[in-house]
């Protein structure tokens, strides 16, 4: 499905286009579904505006799960036959995962949980990898505090997981019931930030100290929120930082803010086989039931690429959108 200009009223349209080689570092997967993430949407919505934007006519999407159907001559680590799943396209000059095919660097991609359907495994690598390197670069210990600010979006949803896998205790703010809910069956500490103050649920939950670590999936005006929750010499980490803003409070706390902009080893070819580190890691985790996606309750087909897309942008959903061939 191509999108031959953008804009938010821009509609997808069917091509077919010559299909991918892989290259001497690339294996060749057949897609059998891929995920939307906001950054699709926005690529779709702002298209020149974004220099991580392709030329048009534009072969989107970025998350993927497939099997391997063919291997370059430097790859080492897959064989045919392989069910793997990878962040590998969609930006830039990397084609995209609406399609049959991608030609996918070897350095993204990872063998998929033996546990998940593709479906499922499609909606894992871009918000994974994303929580995954946000808790480590904070330091992630056991026994630690973690506030996660979204905790039912695509990237909080994982990152309440993980947090608790590594032994944290665990809290996350929502909005409605819905997504108060979801958040205490992942096995956080719902906070309902409509309804309580930040000072109220530090006191509340912390006795007063702070968060240790403080994941913000929400952005924008919500980080002066997380330098307020965060104890002193504490750790807060952004997935949204795309702003000016005072950082009086996180000096005077001394605290150390980590910014995660996953797609730099896609756009840089730069430390891309970190990904595939992280990838593999996850892998196990979730083989040993420590985290599992949350998929929205619609089902689109490739052909209804325009309505999956619509889905996440009417905040309607809740868990991935997930897209299959």
């Amino acid at each position: 499905m191509i999108l031959p200009q953008y804009g938010t009223d821009s509609k997808f349209e069917l091509a077919d286009i010559p299909k991918p080689q892989a290259a001497e570092n690339e294996v060749l997967v057949r897609i059998e579904a891929s995920s939307v993430n906001t950054v699709d949407t926005m690529i779709k919505g702002m298209g020149e505006a974004l220099a991580l934007s392709p030329g048009t006519p534009a072969l989107l999407g970025m998350d993927f799960a497939g099997t391997v159907e063919d291997i370059g001559s430097r790859v080492t680590d897959f064989k045919v036959g392989d069910q793997v799943y990878g962040c590998a396209g969609g930006l830039a000059s990397l084609p995209g995962t609406l399609a049959d095919y991608i030609a996918a660097d070897a350095r993204l991609i990872a063998r998929k949980p033996r546990n998940l359907t593709m479906r499922e495994a499609a909606a894992l690598p871009l918000v994974a990898i994303t929580a995954y390197e946000g808790l480590m670069r904070a330091g992630i210990k056991r026994g630690q505090s973690v506030l996660v600010h979204g905790g039912s979006g695509g990237v909080g949803h994982v990152a309440v997981q993980l947090a608790k896998h590594f032994g944290a205790a665990v809290f996350s703010t929502g909005g409605g019931d819905s997504q108060m809910a979801l958040i205490e069956e992942l096995g956080a500490t719902a906070i309902n930030y409509k309804t309580e103050q930040v000072d109220d649920y530090v006191m509340r939950h912390t006795n007063g100290n702070g968060f240790d670590i403080v994941y913000d999936s929400v952005g924008g005006a919500n980080m002066l929120k997380s330098f307020q929750a965060a104890a002193l010499n504490g750790q807060v980490v952004s997935t949204v930082s795309l702003l000016e803003i005072d950082l009086s409070m996180a000096h005077f706390k001394g605290l150390s803010l980590h910014v995660v902009f996953m797609l730099i080893p896609m756009l840089h070819d730069v430390h891309r086989e970190d990904h595939h580190h992280i990838l593999s890691e996850i892998t196990s985790i979730v083989e040993s039931k420590g985290l599992n996606p949350v998929l929205d309750t619609n089902s689109y087909t490739l052909l209804e690429v325009d309505k999956a897309y619509e889905r996440l942008l009417s905040g309607q959903g809740m868990g991935k959108v997930v897209i299959e061939n």
